[in-house]
């Protein structure tokens, strides 16, 4: 059968193409920092493995564990995408954030992030935002294993194409134009304020693995709204169950002090264009209509 010849390699996907365009244009940028930044060449290294992985994951002959690898491998690699950006950037960068203070400060006529905490503290919104904050790691996922779970999977890839491309348009402004965001640039939030639990889940889980300068657009408001938003246009019972977390996320990043509020409205901008522009690229299937009300 012409579907098992292995010479027929399956076509690359959106996704496929998103991730292999942000591979060329970041090994640029680490062959343009190698001088300067010598872990820049792991860098290198791991995009040459990278693309390779979607090459080979266009086998045909793959199985079910290949196929299901195939489907979720663009958001298993997000971390580890976002872990380079340390490499390339690291702790003695330029960044912009007096540029940016300067945007809130005419936009909102003070540094909201930093003074909102402190002139309304409130342990209960501060134990729900900061759970709403970590509700990201979940969100992202989430519409992803609902919809293979259901065997939507046009539905599925259409949300996996927005959350990508929203991560990879971040993280290559995170690059050009890098922002530490006031989890760095002002004291952090003392006291009650963050002696309770999902405030230490939080603070324990950036300690692990935030990347420095990754603060323009928030990537975390960008992502979970165009997360919310993909799981709606599949499943209307999950786009509106995410809703209200998603708001809630976006709201924290700035009342807990870890985005600007500049950063989250342009997350926001952000996650509408990219939702926006995929539905147009990725239009519903046919069977749209049977959509989960």
């Amino acid at each position: 059968m012409a579907g098992s010849d292995p010479a027929r390699l399956l076509p690359f996907r959106p996704v496929d193409r998103m991730l292999l365009g942000y591979l060329a244009v970041v090994s640029v940028i680490a062959l343009v920092r190698l001088e300067v930044r010598p872990r820049a060449g792991w860098v290198l290294a791991a995009n040459a493995l990278t693309a390779v992985l979607v090459y080979l994951l266009r086998d045909p002959r793959q199985g079910r564990w290949g196929r299901l690898i195939r489907a979720i491998y663009p958001i298993v690699l997000l971390p580890a995408l976002y872990g380079a950006l340390d490499l390339l950037n690291g702790l003695e960068l330029r960044t912009w954030d007096p540029l940016v203070r300067s945007w809130e400060e005419a936009l909102f006529g003070a540094q909201v992030s930093r003074i909102w905490w402190q002139t309304a503290p409130s342990a209960f919104w501060s134990t729900l935002l900061h759970a709403a904050y970590f509700g990201y790691y979940i969100i992202i996922p989430l519409p992803l294993i609902w919809f293979l779970g259901t065997g939507r999977t046009a539905a599925g890839e259409r949300v996996v194409a927005m959350i990508v491309a929203t991560f990879l348009i971040c993280y290559v402004i995170f690059l050009l134009f890098p922002v530490a965001g006031p989890y760095y640039e002002f004291p952090r939030p003392t006291g009650p304020f963050v002696d309770n639990w999902a405030a230490r889940l939080v603070y324990g889980t950036l300690a692990q693995g935030s990347s420095y300068g990754a603060a323009f657009p928030s990537s975390h408001v960008a992502a979970t709204i165009v997360a919310a938003i993909g799981a709606g246009l599949g499943s209307r019972r999950l786009g509106l169950a995410l809703a209200l977390p998603t708001l809630l996320l976006t709201v924290g990043v700035v009342y807990c002090q870890m985005h600007y509020a500049v950063d989250a409205l342009a997350g926001v901008v952000l996650a509408v264009a990219v939702a926006w522009a995929v539905a147009r690229w990725l239009p519903a299937p046919q069977n749209a209509a049977r959509a989960e009300a």
